[in-house]
C-alpha cells in the first residue's frame, strides 16, 4: 500500500458556527499557510479537518507553529494508506487489535485507561491512522471578528490582553502614549519586543505612537495630581477612538483589571468610558494579578514587561489618586483647558511602526 505522512487539525469551537462553519475553516487554513509559509507544503482544507501533507519537512518547528496559531484546537501527525479493503470499523478495530496483541505477547487491552490511543479515520480517499493529539491553542481564526485597537502601555497586563483578543479571533493594533524626553526611547524598544514575541500569534501588528507630553503636562497644571490620571484616561480614550476609527477598527481594549489600581475601580470606569465614542472591552477585566503574571510567563512577555522604563504615566507624582471621581469636577477641570485643540495635535503627529514576525529592523 501507497502512504504519506501529514498533519491533521481540528477545530474544536469552529464546529458550532453552523451555516457559517465554512468561512471560519477558510480562514483558519489561510492562516496556517500565512504561519508556514516559508514550508513548501500543500493542504487539503475540509469541513471535517484541515490536512497539511508533509515531504521532509522539520515536523518539529512546524509543530510549534501550529501551536501559535488561533482556532486549532488540536492536531496530529498521522499516516494515510490507501482504503483498498472491503471492510467496516468494527472489522478494522478487531484485526487491528488482534494484529498488536499477536504481535506484542505482554500487551493487553485497556479502553478505559489505555498507555496509547490508536487513532483510525476512514475516508473515501484513504485511512488515516494517527496517536497522540497535540493541544492548541483554541479560540476563533484571527481576524474571524474583525479588528480593534488596544492600548499597550508595556507593563505586565496589557500584552496579556493583546493576547487573549488574538485568541478569540481579533486582529489587533496596538497604541502607546509616550512622553518624551521624560520618558526613555528605550519604553519604544520594549514596546516592539513586546509585540515581535505576540507575532507568533499574529504575523504582523500595527503600532501607533503618541507623542502625550504637552498634553500630559496641561493636564497635571489643570487637576493636580489626584485627578490626573483620570483626565489622562479619558483623554486617551478620546484620542483611541479617533485613531481607530479612522483605520476601521471596530472597538477598543485595554489591559485593565478591575480595582487593581485607582483609575480601574468601576466608579472610575464609569467615569472614563463615556468619553469613547467606540465600545470598550476589557478582556483581563476579572482577572487576579497573580494569573496574569502566570499567563505573561506562559507566553513570553513577563521578562520584557519587566525592563525598568516607564512609560507616560510615572512621569510626575501621583498623590492621594481618586478612586470615586465626580463627574462634575471632571468636566469643571476639563472646561478649564482648550483640550480639542491639543488632542486635535496628538492625533496629527502620531508615528505609525509595523511589528512584523522575523524582521529585526522595522
Amino acid at each position: 500500500m501507497n502512504s504519506n505522512k501529514m498533519i491533521i487539525v481540528f477545530y474544536g469551537e469552529l464546529s458550532t458556527k453552523g451555516k457559517n462553519i465554512m468561512d471560519f475553516i477558510r480562514l483558519l487554513g489561510k492562516n496556517i499557510k500565512e504561519s508556514l509559509k516559508d514550508f513548501n507544503l500543500t493542504y487539503d482544507i475540509k469541513k471535517d479537518h484541515i490536512y497539511i501533507h508533509l515531504q521532509n519537512e522539520n515536523v518539529t518547528e512546524i509543530t510549534q507553529r501550529l501551536k501559535k496559531v488561533p482556532g486549532i484546537l488540536s492536531f496530529s501527525i498521522a499516516t494515510r494508506v490507501d482504503k483498498e479493503f472491503p471492510l467496516h470499523s468494527d472489522d478494522i478495530n478487531r484485526q487491528v487489535g488482534g494484529h498488536i496483541l499477536k504481535n506484542n505477547p505482554d500487551s493487553k487491552v485497556d479502553v478505559h485507561h489505555p498507555e496509547l490511543l490508536l487513532h483510525i479515520t476512514i475516508r473515501e480517499e484513504g485511512c488515516y491512522i494517527y496517536g497522540y493529539k497535540i493541544k492548541g491553542l483554541g479560540g476563533y481564526p484571527l481576524g474571524i471578528q474583525g479588528k480593534c485597537l488596544s492600548l499597550l502601555s508595556g507593563g505586565i497586563d496589557s500584552p496579556v490582553s493583546l493576547y487573549l483578543l488574538m485568541k478569540r479571533g481579533i486582529k489587533v493594533e496596538a497604541i502607546h502614549f509616550m512622553a518624551p524626553p521624560y520618558t526613555s526611547n528605550m519604553v519604544i524598544d520594549k514596546i516592539k519586543d513586546l509585540l515581535s514575541v505576540l507575532n507568533d500569534y499574529q504575523s504582523s501588528i500595527r503600532l501607533y505612537l503618541v507623542n502625550f507630553t504637552e498634553l500630559e503636562k496641561k493636564i497635571y497644571e489643570v487637576a493636580g495630581p489626584s485627578y490626573l490620571v483620570t483626565i489622562m484616561r479619558r483623554m486617551m480614550m478620546r484620542i483611541s477612538s479617533i485613531i481607530a476609527k479612522r483605520n476601521n477598527d471596530l472597538i477598543l481594549a485595554t489591559g485593565e483589571s478591575i480595582g487593581q489600581v485607582a483609575s480601574q475601580t468601576l466608579s472610575s470606569i464609569s467615569v472614563i468610558d463615556p468619553t469613547s465614542s467606540l465600545a470598550v472591552i476589557r478582556p483581563l477585566a476579572t482577572y487576579d494579578k497573580t494569573d496574569i503574571i502566570s499567563l505573561a510567563q506562559q507566553i513570553g512577555t513577563y521578562e520584557i514587561s519587566i525592563r525598568p522604563y516607564e512609560d507616560c504615566c510615572t512621569i510626575f507624582p501621583i498623590k492621594d489618586p481618586v478612586t470615586h471621581p465626580d463627574i462634575k469636577t471632571v468636566l469643571k477641570i476639563e472646561e478649564s483647558f482648550p483640550y480639542e485643540e491639543m488632542i486635535k495635535q496628538c492625533v496629527d503627529s502620531v508615528a505609525v511602526l509595523d511589528v512584523k514576525r522575523d524582521e529585526e529592523e522595522l
